[in-house]
């Protein structure tokens, strides 16, 4: 098995749903790549952060910028072990490529791990791999989850076969041990 984990992701994504994963995971011994749509590797995404100020929904501040690592052309699931598809607004768009979503539903043909957190069921959704599946998200898009042939559950993390989903950054711990589990890896504390 490949000790490469890709994270798809594009601009607008959420800071800590790419930062935390890739760190993690690096931290874990794999080679963490990030890719986006209409990226090439060198170009820089720019992230954001999303807060709870009292209002009915987050506010969106401006992240960090991240390099990406690898284009999406030519990427296959083959080639890695895992998927790690994080939130924020990247997913909205992300999905319209059919490069993207193209290439998640070759991670579930091939049964490898897929994380998935808060807005990124929004892909799980239109590459249609989610049906039959105990999916959570960001609430919001509990909808699209459920459209989509899920059992939406309200819950931090869930795990689903070969998919762990989480309802958002605060969830990391519990969502980022359950999908190092899926990889097969095991920590001891």
């Amino acid at each position: 098995m490949s000790k490469k984990i890709l994270i798809l992701a594009g601009d607008c994504a959420e800071d800590y749903e790419v930062k935390v994963p890739q760190q993690s995971l690096q931290m874990l011994g794999f080679e963490v790549h990030i890719t986006a749509p209409q990226k090439q590797a060198g170009d820089m995404l720019q992230l954001v952060v999303h807060d709870f100020t009292g209002l009915d929904t987050y506010i969106e501040l401006t992240g960090d910028r991240i390099g990406v690592d690898v284009a999406l052309d030519g990427l296959k699931a083959a080639d890695y072990a895992g998927l790690v598809i994080p939130g924020g607004r990247a997913p909205e768009y992300v999905r319209l490529s059919e490069k993207a979503v193209a290439l998640v539903k070759d991670f579930f043909a091939e049964g490898k791990p897929v994380a998935a957190v808060c807005h990124g069921v929004q892909l799980l959704a239109a590459a249609d791999v989610m049906r039959g599946k105990e999916t959570t998200s960001y609430p919001a898009c509990s909808p699209e989850c459920r459209i989509a042939g899920a059992t939406w559950q309200d819950k931090p993390v869930v795990v689903s076969g070969n998919l762990v989903t989480a309802q958002a950054w605060p969830n990391h711990p519990e969502w980022l041990r359950a999908f190092a589990d899926l990889l097969g890896v095991k920590i001891n504390i």
